[in-house]
């Protein structure tokens, strides 16, 4: 269904906007007077105008979603009623985009809706697998409990995105850094250098000319530059949002020797991690198989589960289809199987994922080890390359010279 964005007046005078999922814009509006708020402004928001807003403004964390389980879990604990956890926590959330979120949530549930649903209709901003939960946690009666669990998965997925963004930002900025001295040296220290050389009437080495006409077309041509630059870059967003790109980058990530190891121990922490959560809370095996695939973060290993799926909906072991998929340690795979053998999967499957954290985080810190000096051997040579173009004149004018 369509999210409309809409802006309203409370009885008091007081202006409130939020979102909502509706088939029609009058349903909105019944939505509204049924509330006792009065309609300004109803815009039906597209696809991307709503990925824009959960992507750059006021963007969502996993953190978010955590403080929000951990503190909903603690009101519910000690017996405030949902409709007051939501009030609460919509006046302490310090990120406006997700306070305007639990406030349209709160709004849900004043209609009659149940809490299950109010998130449903903001699937951009929760995450499919809390939803779920959540509802299962409303069926059984076992909602506070529901919310403990997923305040602890949460907070352990966004100790691991931290670690995650942690070991990106040496290369990226490295690579910034590197772009920026090469844009430097070409269009303000290259002409000046080379040109000392060019009335003398010496021949220019080749490496010297190559350097020298890049030089040339980016101090003249530079808008050239900027829209193939541009062109890339959104070639590549695209190809990287299509499946096709998703499976080829996410297979990529499977077999480059230095990501190969820290890939496949994120997604291994994710599978036991989810699964394990999802099983100790009643979930069907086969259900939740199906919301672990979509949270791996890796298209591979997703089609990889669904084939699993339906093995292990037809008598198969668990243990025996995932070993298929290729990417789990030997060490996941016997710890399933034992959990299957004894009964007490669930609790395998978290104290698997409890020694996967540390393993993950002992492989980024190896990874950043090792990208360090790449980096650094990279941008040597290539600055090195662009200093041995100018000097090389040089050494052409001394051997004229001595002869």
């Amino acid at each position: 269904m369509p999210v409309y964005q809409y802006k309203a007046v409370t009885k008091k005078g007081e202006n409130i906007k939020g979102t909502y999922t509706a088939n029609s814009e009058n349903e909105v509006i019944v939505m509204l007077r049924q509330n006792q708020y009065y309609p300004i402004k109803i815009t039906k928001m597209t696809e991307k105008s709503n990925l824009f807003n959960f992507m750059i403004l006021n963007r969502v964390t996993t953190k978010d979603i955590a403080i929000f389980c951990r503190q909903f879990y603690t009101m519910l604990n000690a017996g405030v009623p949902i409709i007051r956890c939501l009030d609460v926590l919509n006046l302490q959330t310090e990120n406006k985009k997700f306070k305007e979120v639990i406030k349209s949530v709160y709004t849900h549930i004043q209609k009659g809706e149940t809490f299950s649903n109010g998130l449903r209709n903001h699937k951009l901003i929760f995450p499919e697998l809390l939803i779920n939960m959540v509802e299962a946690g409303e069926i059984s009666g076992n909602l506070d409990g529901i919310m403990d669990r997923m305040a602890i998965h949460y907070e352990k997925e966004s100790k691991i995105n931290n670690k995650i963004q942690g070991a990106l930002v040496y290369p990226i900025v490295l690579s910034i850094v590197s772009v920026f001295v090469i844009i430097f040296l070409l269009v303000f220290v290259m002409p000046t250098f080379v040109s000392m050389f060019q009335g003398s009437g010496i021949e220019l080495p080749a490496p010297t000319r190559a350097l020298l006409f890049i030089s040339n077309t980016l101090i003249n041509y530079w808008y050239i530059y900027m829209i193939v630059g541009i062109s890339l870059l959104y070639g590549s967003n695209q190809f990287i949002k299509s499946e096709f790109g998703k499976i080829f980058i996410d297979r990529l990530k499977l077999k480059i020797p230095i990501v190969k190891s820290t890939t496949q121990k994120i997604i291994t922490t994710r599978f036991t991690r989810t699964l394990s959560t999802l099983l100790s809370s009643g979930i069907p095996l086969i259900q939740a198989l199906e919301s672990t695939g979509r949270v791996v973060g890796n298209k591979v290993v997703e089609n990889g589960i669904k084939n699993t799926i339906e093995e292990v909906s037809v008598g198969a072991s668990l243990a025996g289809s995932i070993q298929k998929i290729g990417v789990f340690p030997p060490m996941v795979i016997s710890m399933i199987e034992i959990g299957e053998e004894s009964g007490a999967i669930d609790d395998i499957l978290d104290k698997t994922a409890n020694f996967f954290d540390e393993e993950t985080e002992t492989a980024l810190q190896k990874m950043i080890t090792m990208f360090e000096p790449f980096m650094i051997t990279v941008m040597a040579f290539v600055v090195g390359f662009i200093v041995m173009a100018m000097i090389l004149p040089i050494f052409n004018m001394v051997n004229t010279l001595n002869l």
